[in-house]
């Protein structure tokens, strides 16, 4: 794994104590350069989210829509952009015709794994920067937070 050291934010405004949103935000934009430092294809963050969001054994538009907070419009132009690029394909459900089942292709999953390996660098820096066990308790509290 390459080591990714992320690009410079600008400073917060002196005297002020951020709120946890502000900080959320802060730390996604620097997720967001990393990854938008790649080349993928033409391909954006939001891209990603979708793609990230199809299990291995394929979903429908429809529980898209219901995971990522979209309405199935939007998912669906997503959905055709990434099979237009060759990410995803859309077959019909062996076990229901009428149901329409959105996989990854070979490209989608490589195009994944190559996210999250720069996602990873980027996080093995923020460990080398806090310590590996402030970090992996930091995981820990945002994973808990998430999971409500």
């Amino acid at each position: 794994m390459t080591s990714v050291k992320p690009p410079p934010l600008p400073p917060l405004p002196q005297g002020t104590e951020p709120h946890v949103a502000a900080l959320a935000g802060r730390l996604l934009e620097v997720v967001r350069q990393a990854v938008a430092a790649g080349d993928w294809g033409g391909l954006r963050a939001s891209h990603m989210r979708l793609l990230s969001s199809v299990p291995p054994s394929g979903t429908t538009i429809t529980e898209l829509s219901g995971q990522l907070f979209m309405t199935k419009q939007a998912v669906g132009q997503f959905v055709a952009q990434l099979e237009q690029t060759g990410h995803l394909e859309v077959l019909p459900d062996p076990a229901d015709g009428r149901r329409r089942v959105v996989l990854a292709t070979d490209l989608g999953r490589g195009t994944l794994r190559s996210v999250n390996e720069t996602i990873a660098a980027l996080e093995d820096h923020w460990a080398g920067v806090v310590g590996r066990e402030r970090y992996a308790q930091f995981r820990d509290v945002l994973d808990e937070i998430t999971r409500g």
